[in-house]
């Protein structure tokens, strides 16, 4: 006998799928183990009991006898009469007797099995094999899911990643700080603002009224009082849960297979309903309890008919309409299933009623088979969908790097990180965290906050402890930031660096930093993009002096325009792309630094000699190959500095002497040939640099160069230096290496404030020993090879290496 135990293997799933088993799968399943145990006790029946019992029918005996076989079939189909027997002595009990058919057990075996197979109904027959096979197929087609590898391996996965989001002490926290307090301290607080109500009235009453739970999520700053209530074990674990709820979501979104299958094998349940109704429906009259049975073996019994009795017809019939009401209550119940499946798109799922009942308003919906299983967890408990939900809200996960962010980021550890900055400030950058640490703002010190490749950054309100703060750097971060921190951002930030990929990176926020002094943005701005209504928004810009823009604009946009009236420096860094109109330069009057670099300009662009308080002009990296309008910079008293370098100039101009207020003057990086004795003529230059030029002579004009500080002419073809050079007394750097010269004069020495000299790639032979005149003149600033160095006098060398 087979045990009912041996068959749950069809039917039973891991306990932890339980989750994903609806009321009417856990009826199904029951209704399945009752058929299954009618089939067993059926086939049970079948093996223990006789099947069907047969005796002959009896036939009338024929008059006429032609041969023996006749007479003896006669006989045994009659009762023979007993011989004669003397008259006993004295009176017997007759004893009664049945009618005798002269068959063994063997022929009534033979007889009983051959009426089984030929007379008795196939259905009757196999009535519980079929019950039995049905049910299997039910149990089969109703766990499937559970055991097709594509689908199982899914299911486990989802039922894991369940089980720990139901379970992580995250859960627990983040949904009881969005509920706001426990059922005591709502029971308080309804009781204070009872009495507060009955004692006062206003708009304090009511502000305290219309507080939201919507609102709960915006106070990212995590307690530090309750910080400690999870630890950093159970922060990593939760860190690393989402993570895998991301990467989930992800797999499980791109196809609907767990949908496509419950539909599938729930379909194939009913149509397979429809047809055991049908057929059990027209056979179940079948099974009778006696059945007659006309089978040719008289040869081997002398009988041909012979009347039946089906031993368990009687039951089989009860059983088989019990049966069949068990499957019409399981068909019904699949009927509900497809009605549920199809009554609404079970596709896609909403957490709307999460995002309300718990005010986490980013919780997201998902799709297809994601939706699917979240729709099955809702008939078991909606408690698991509103768990699990927290660790879809990207508020949550926010709060839990925060929470890890701020033990791993102690305050000692930030004022590690502390260095100054080029600007003299005390800065303290932090790359590539996943978020701002709230120790940040105890370190009050602070000046500048440099963060780099940083996502979704949140600025709270602490930020107003940092009472020095002025600078802010976001180079590549996108930053969101508390109305309260705005405020004081407002007042106190003077220094704005944000380097962007995508213009969503521009924080918004940024157009109303009214006491915002100098802003550098770095990012692709294409044509279009420039025109952008937000970058108009600069006009609220009041304090604007510096503006520097390194991207790939075509013109200069609007948005410049509108604060020309008080900007003083602007720098466009182009990339290469080409600055085409520049018009818009004539109205920033009181422009005195201007920078356009790597704008592929060919000329000097008209609208910079309208530009009167201009004294710096740096034209880096361009296209220049004439500079004829150099003599329109006449008009421009105050320009002081001009930087032409990295271009392909050939020739100076000798309209070059009008520049009479020059101070510093660069041509590095070009193809000049000639110096024309006309650039000396700017008699007040103290910087000039003709490096990296094709230069073989230098005038003798140079001498009037009075005010001369700085001179280079690194890397040319000078063969031979003026004598009127050393007459230059302010001389304090003199880069002349890489040249062809041979002789260093020894009026070297007429310079007592040289501090720097590079005389290396030349073909000296020996350094002049005037060299020690030069008192300002160290070894670490005398740029020369060693074993030219070792000409000098010992005691010059000993000088030298003095400090």
């Amino acid at each position: 006998m087979i045990p009912v135990t041996e068959f749950r293997q069809f039917s039973e799933q891991q306990p932890a799928f339980r989750v994903l088993k609806p009321w009417w799968d856990v009826f199904t399943d029951y209704l399945s183990v009752a058929m299954l145990m009618i089939g067993v006790f059926g086939c049970t029946l079948q093996v223990m009991q006789d099947k069907i019992i047969c005796l002959p029918k009896r036939v009338q005996p024929s008059q006429n006898h032609a041969s023996v076989s006749n007479v003896s079939q006669a006989v045994a189909s009659t009762t023979p009469l007993p011989p004669p027997k003397p008259a006993p002595a004295h009176p017997v009990t007759v004893e009664m007797k049945g009618l005798k058919t002269d068959l063994d057990l063997q022929q009534y075996s033979f007889i009983n099995q051959m009426c089984y197979e030929r007379a008795l109904h196939w259905y009757a027959k196999y009535f519980p094999y079929l019950v039995l096979i049905h049910t299997l197929v039910f149990m089969l087609c109703s766990n499937f899911w559970f055991k097709f590898p594509g689908s199982s391996s899914k299911i486990e996965h989802f039922i894991s990643i369940l089980g720990k989001c139901f379970d992580s002490p995250w859960t627990t926290r983040a949904l009881s700080e969005v509920s706001g307090e426990d059922s005591e301290e709502k029971d308080s607080r309804k009781n204070n603002l009872s009495r507060s109500t009955t004692t006062q009235s206003g708009p304090e009453g009511s502000l305290v009224n219309s507080q939201s739970l919507k609102s709960i999520p915006e106070k990212f700053v995590v307690d530090k009082s309750t910080a400690g209530a999870l630890d950093k074990k159970e922060g990593e674990q939760a860190k690393a849960l989402f993570e895998k709820v991301k990467k989930f979501r992800l797999h499980v979104e791109e196809g609907d297979i767990l949908y496509a299958m419950y539909v599938r094998q729930t379909v194939l349940k009913v149509i397979k309903f429809l047809i055991i109704i049908a057929y059990n429906s027209a056979l179940v009259s079948k099974v009778q309890f006696t059945v007659d049975c006309d089978v040719d073996i008289q040869d081997m019994t002398g009988y041909k008919n012979f009347s039946c009795n089906h031993t368990m017809a009687h039951l089989f019939s009860k059983l088989s309409f019990c049966y069949l009401c068990f499957v019409s209550i399981y068909g019904l119940t699949c009927l509900y299933t497809l009605y549920w499946l199809f009554y609404r798109s079970l596709r896609e799922y909403s957490f709307e009623y999460v995002r309300q009942e718990t005010g986490i308003d980013d919780i997201p919906d998902v799709k297809n088979d994601f939706a699917f299983m979240l729709h099955m967890i809702d008939q078991y408990d909606p408690l698991y969908s509103k768990r699990f939900a927290v660790f879809l809200s990207e508020v949550s996960e926010n709060k839990l790097k925060q929470l890890n962010l701020n033990n791993e980021w102690t305050p000692d550890k930030l004022r590690q990180k502390l260095q100054t900055n080029a600007q003299s400030r005390l800065e303290l950058p932090l790359v590539m965290l996943s978020g701002l640490p709230d120790t940040v703002f105890e370190i009050t010190e602070l000046q500048a906050l440099k963060l780099e490749i940083m996502k979704n950054v949140m600025i709270p309100a602490t930020v107003a402890q940092l009472d020095s703060l002025q600078e802010l750097s976001l180079h590549q971060c996108s930053v969101k930031i508390h109305s309260a921190a705005l405020s004081f951002l407002k007042d106190n930030l003077k220094v704005l660096s944000v380097k962007f990929d995508d213009m969503r990176e521009l924080p918004p926020w940024m157009y109303g930093l009214r006491s915002l002094e100098e802003l550098y943005l770095v990012g692709s701005l294409s044509h279009d993009i420039s025109k952008n209504v937000t970058l108009e928004s600069l006009r609220d810009l009041k304090s604007l002096k510096i503006l520097s823009i390194k991207s790939n604009v075509t013109k200069i946009p609007q948005a410049v325009v509108d604060v020309a009236s008080h900007l003083q420096k602007m720098c466009i860094h182009n990339d290469g792309t080409k600055l085409v109109m520049l018009n818009n330069l004539k109205k920033m009057t009181n422009l005195t630094e201007l920078e356009l670099v790597h704008c592929d300009l060919e000329r000097i662009p008209h609208a910079v000699f309208s530009l009167l308080s201009l004294q710096e002009l740096d034209l880096k990296e361009n296209n220049l190959k004439s500079i004829e309008e150099i003599v329109s910079f006449q008009h421009l008293r105050k320009l002081t500095v001009l930087k032409l370098w990295h271009n392909s100039i050939a020739y100076i101009p000798e309209h070059i002497k009008k520049l009479t207020s020059l101070e510093r003057l660069s041509f590095s990086h070009n193809k000049i040939e000639v110096l024309p004795s006309h650039l000396f003529l700017c008699n007040k230059i103290r910087y000039l640099d003709l490096s990296y030029n094709d230069i073989r002579f230098i005038p003798p004009e140079i001498g009037v160069l009075q005010s001369l500080q700085y001179f280079s002419i690194t890397c040319n073809k000078v063969e031979s230096l003026p004598d009127e050079l050393y007459f230059c007394k302010k001389l304090k750097t003199l880069k002349i290496g890489k040249n062809s010269l041979s002789v260093l004069s020894p009026k070297i020495g007429n310079l007592l404030f040289l501090s720097y000299l590079d005389v290396k790639g030349n073909h000296f032979e020996i350094l002049p020993p005037e060299l020690g005149d030069c008192r300002a003149l160290k070894r670490a600033g005398l740029v020369v090879e060693e074993a030219l160095f070792e000409t000098l006098p010992s005691d010059v060398r000993e000088q030298m290496k003095t400090e």
